[in-house]
């Protein structure tokens, strides 16, 4: 069962940058096509941004030209690049293969202030 873990989350002034990390165990990272999710308080949980394992980008509109997703598939690790960061930004923020295969994790809090 491939288990995730995500960091780099925390408090940040609006137009900031927060670039957070997933730690995957398992050799089948690079098999699969990765993805960042967030949920907002009250709200579902969406998919901003997604890695094929070719290589391959997609990015939900609210965040396209903001954010920016890579991978290391060396290390079992996903990267989501966060700049001009919104108060509407603010979630939790999650990874998990598309379409979702394993337990979610305890995701990493991002919160922007105004």
């Amino acid at each position: 069962q491939v288990q995730v873990v995500e960091s780099g989350g925390g408090l940040v002034q609006a137009g900031g940058s927060l670039r957070l990390s997933c730690a995957a165990s398992g050799s089948i990272f690079s098999m699969n096509d990765m993805g960042w999710y967030r949920q907002a308080s009250g709200n579902d949980r969406e998919l901003v941004a997604r890695i094929t394992w070719r290589g391959s980008f997609y990015y939900a509109d609210s965040v396209k030209g903001r954010f920016g997703i890579s991978r290391d598939n060396a290390k079992n690790t996903l990267y989501l690049q966060m700049n001009s960061l919104k108060p509407e930004d603010t979630a939790v923020y999650y990874c998990n293969a598309v379409p979702r295969r394993w337990p979610w994790g305890q995701g990493t809090q991002v919160t922007v202030s105004s």
